[in-house]
């Protein structure tokens, strides 16, 4: 545990960072971040060399005692049970996490859980599989909350739904509120990525930033096992050539001036269309980076979610129970 008055978040599968800088922001300090990807490890300790990072698969068993009454275990769990990408397997998919997740919690016993997945897991054939996951936590001590929160209502210029479950203990309930959302419409693509750009001296770059004005579809990591880095499947590169940009693939630099058709982004413009600062840099090859990229948690998302947690810690007034809706 870190000595510090700031409240302490374990995480859980952190990737490269999106869910712990966004706690971050909000207030909290790591105790530890847990992760098996040897990349998003590399770049968690790039950018934050005085976190305690943990190269560890979570099926295997792991020494937790080091951070039992941590404040909060957060965690952006695997989604490919719960996507409609995939075979939505839910609990039965061999990659499926919550179980442990909730065996963590259990162990650890913190003021507050936060675990993030797809849309797709608040879809009717998971509703058992979320009752287990309340009656769980609740017979702990928990009260639980799950709900769908838009990446574009915190600034984040994406088409990117999340779930989030919250669950806190039952003598704070009544202090959680969940974030509100901004009260300004996200900003569009060539808004956020004009000056990115046009960085490579491309003369084309102010005009395609004037009519980039919608916000981005929906961006997705890929998988570790096929293929390279590209935005998506046929319908968001569809969605993506509307914007005016090439999704077969990501680019090295941006377009040159002498450039012609629509150009690709680069891995630093979808980290900025993720919500990523500038200077949060990536480990490993092009491909590493964008699956990185591609599979985090915004972090002005996160920080929303983990404000409205850092107020229930400390004062406030509201209600999970009355949020539950």
């Amino acid at each position: 545990m870190l000595p510090s008055t700031r409240p302490s978040v374990l995480e859980l599968c952190a990737g490269a960072g999106g869910q712990a800088l966004g706690l971050e922001q909000a207030g909290f300090d790591h105790a530890a971040a847990v992760e098996n990807d040897p990349h998003a490890c590399a770049t968690l300790r790039l950018n934050r060399p005085d976190w305690t990072v943990h190269e560890h698969d979570l099926f295997e068993p792991l020494d937790l005692s080091a951070w039992r009454g941590v404040d909060l275990v957060a965690g952006g769990l695997p989604c490919p049970p719960f996507s409609v990408a995939g075979k939505q397997l839910g609990r039965g998919d061999e990659r499926n996490l919550f179980d442990i997740g909730v065996n963590t919690v259990d162990e650890v016993r913190p003021r507050a859980v936060m675990f993030e997945n797809v849309k797709g897991m608040l879809e009717k054939r998971f509703a058992d599989y979320r009752a287990w996951i309340d009656l769980r936590l609740g017979k702990m001590g928990y009260v639980t909350a799950w709900r769908l929160l838009h990446a574009s209502d915190f600034g984040v210029p994406q088409l990117r739904p999340r779930m989030v479950l919250i669950a806190v203990r039952k003598s704070e309930a009544d202090r959680f509120i969940w974030p509100v959302p901004c009260s300004t419409p996200a900003p569009g693509v060539g808004a956020v990525l004009g000056d990115l750009m046009a960085s490579g001296g491309w003369s084309g770059a102010k005009a395609w930033a004037a009519a980039a004005t919608a916000i981005a579809p929906t961006i997705v990591g890929g998988s570790k096992k096929h293929g390279g880095p590209d935005l998506g499947p046929t319908r968001a590169r569809q969605a993506w050539s509307l914007l005016g940009v090439n999704g077969l693939g990501v680019a090295n630099e941006a377009p040159a001036p002498g450039h012609e058709g629509k150009p690709k982004l680069t891995v630093r413009m979808v980290a900025r269309l993720q919500g990523f600062p500038d200077d949060w840099q990536f480990a490993g090859g092009k491909t590493a980076q964008y699956r990185q990229v591609g599979n985090a948690f915004p972090p002005p998302v996160a920080a929303a979610v983990g404000r409205s947690l850092a107020v229930m810690m400390g004062a406030g007034t509201g209600g999970l129970g009355q949020a539950r809706g």
